[in-house]
Formats: C-alpha cells, structure tokens, sequence
C-alpha cells in the first residue's frame, strides 16, 4: 500500500483494523478476468475503533447511520483491472468518506436584511426589464 491514509490532521486510518475481501470483478480485463481477484471490499468497525478522537466517533456513527452494518462501514472498487490500483481507491475512498462525516458542522447562519437600497435597485431594473419587453410586443402598430 502507498502509507497511512490521512482521514484529518494526524489521524490516519489504521492498517491494522482493515478487513480487505477480494473477489472476481464483472469489468473490463479480457479472458484474465475469469481468474484474478481484482474487486476489493474494505471494510472498517467504526464502532470498535479507537483511532479516532471520541467526538469524530460519534459524529461518523451519526451521519452515516444508513451505511453502517452492526458499525461496520463497507466500500467497494471495482473500476480499475487490477487489484493493487481497486485497493488504492477503496482506501483513498474509506477515508474521503471519514473525513467528510467527521468533519465539524458548519457554522449556523445569521439572517441579515438586505440593505433597502439594494432592494430598490433591483425592482427599478425590473420595471425597466418589463418595459423593454411591453415595447416589443407591437400592440401600438397598425
């Protein structure tokens, strides 16, 4: 593998708790395919691990509730012909996916007028919009 893959900061995932499964892909490879194991399966217990701070634990077991199987996480990658470039992605693909459920929420946001010269501005270029577009439709002509 190419190193730790880095979920955030200094966390990375760890190469210890990967489950990796291997099994026949259905794309492209030629009659090679038949016989080599080039989809990978990696699977990671999010609800067992302590490679993350407790806070971003709770956060992923949270916002990916639907994904998690008795909170285990599963990604699948089978794009690539060979096995070595599906377990690149499947991992690159874990930890995007643990990066964005841990992440902070966003700050909330403070509602805030509009300034009423902005407001009359724009209904001014309205009317005027409006009256560009009466002027073509030809009533006056005879």
């Amino acid at each position: 593998m190419s190193g730790p893959y880095v979920i955030r900061g200094s966390v990375s995932l760890p190469e210890a708790e990967l489950i990796w499964r291997f099994s026949r892909s259905s794309g492209p490879g030629g009659q090679h395919v038949n016989t080599s194991d080039s989809q990978v399966e990696l699977r990671f217990d999010l609800g067992k691990t302590d490679a993350l701070p407790k806070v971003w634990k709770e956060r992923a077991l949270e916002r990916l509730a639907g994904r998690l199987v008795g909170g285990v996480i599963a990604v699948r990658s089978s794009e690539h012909r060979s096995q070595w470039r599906n377990r690149e992605t499947a991992a690159v693909r874990l930890a995007s996916l643990l990066a964005d459920a841990t992440a902070p929420p966003p700050k909330p946001r403070r509602a805030v007028r509009v300034p009423r010269g902005i407001n009359e501005r724009r209904l001014k270029q309205k009317k005027q919009r409006a009256d560009v577009k009466r002027g073509r439709s030809g009533r006056d002509w005879h």
